[in-house]
C-alpha cells in the first residue's frame, strides 16, 4: 500500500516537475551499479562461485 501511494505521488510529481524522471532514473542507476559492486566484492572476499556461468560471467571480476 505504502509502494503504491509513493508511486501515485511520484506521478504526479513528474506531471508538474518533468525534470524529476531523469533524476530518479539516474538514481536508480547509480543504485543499480553500487549493488553490482557491493555483490561482486561479497563475492569475491567469500569466494564463491555459482552453477550458472551467465551469473559467474557477470560476478566474475
Amino acid at each position: 500500500m505504502v509502494a503504491g501511494i509513493v508511486l501515485i505521488l511520484a506521478g504526479i510529481l513528474m506531471v508538474i516537475y518533468p525534470p524529476l524522471l531523469s533524476i530518479i532514473v539516474a538514481a536508480f542507476m547509480i543504485l543499480a551499479g553500487v549493488m553490482a559492486i557491493s555483490i561482486a566484492r561479497f563475492n569475491r572476499k567469500h569466494q564463491r562461485h555459482f552453477d550458472n556461468p551467465t551469473v559467474e560471467f557477470f560476478f566474475r571480476y
